[in-house]
């Protein structure tokens, strides 16, 4: 797998598209009507998302937890409930099912929950992918690719000169590093033992670009 998203919370969903379109990047809303997240996509690599909630329900919830999924609840309820700024971080794969990575995950004794899930964007584009949510928030969320390309053509620049995520840090704690090694073979993706998602890094296209424009 490689890095698929980093997910930044914002406290108001309009006014970070703004800001961060302000700030030269490209963004586009997850969806038409009454999104939830606000996407930054890059012709390789993984994406920027603007996370206003998870847009789940509470209903929804407590119908999730009768079911028994407190785990995957807490998880959302810790993203909706967060402060702004980094609160998590996606890897992705190539093909459309997390098969293999359920396997690796069971191997590993973690418990999770899989499932599929969908949206159709601004554009159109009827978007479907299957993840995987560990119970642990120290493990990262994974997902299969999207059944259609979202990305920008080959080459694309963001105005500012931003033209990729080029590295992240993500802190956890020791004895799962070796597990999301196992998930994961991106250069990019820096572990440490702490907690959470630091130092994203952004690549320029043109080198002598300055690093405050993100």
């Amino acid at each position: 797998m490689k890095l698929g998203h980093v997910i930044y919370k914002v406290n108001d969903l309009d006014r970070a598209v703004e800001e961060y379109t302000a700030k030269g990047f490209t963004v586009e809303y997850g969806k038409a009507k009454n999104p939830y997240n606000a996407l930054i996509y890059f012709a390789e690599g993984p994406y920027f998302e603007l996370l206003g909630s998870t847009g789940m329900p509470g209903f929804a919830k407590r119908l999730l937890r009768l079911f028994g999924k407190h785990a995957f609840v807490d998880r959302l309820d810790a993203w909706d409930r967060a402060e702004e700024g980094f609160i998590g971080l996606g890897l992705e794969n190539d093909r459309l099912e997390v098969d293999q990575e359920q396997k690796i995950l069971d191997e590993a004794k973690v418990t999770y929950l899989k499932g599929r899930s969908g949206r159709t964007d601004p554009k159109g584009r009827k978007i479907r992918f299957r993840g995987i949510f560990p119970d642990d928030m120290q493990l990262l969320v994974l997902g299969s690719a999207f059944n259609v390309n979202v990305r920008p053509s080959g080459g694309y620049v963001h105005p500012n000169g931003v033209k990729a995520i080029k590295s992240v840090a993500f802190g956890t704690r020791e004895e799962l590093i070796p597990v999301i090694r196992r998930l994961c073979d991106d250069e990019g993706l820096t572990l440490f033992m702490g907690q959470g998602v630091k130092d994203v890094e952004f690549e320029y296209a043109d080198t002598t670009a300055d690093p405050e424009k993100k």
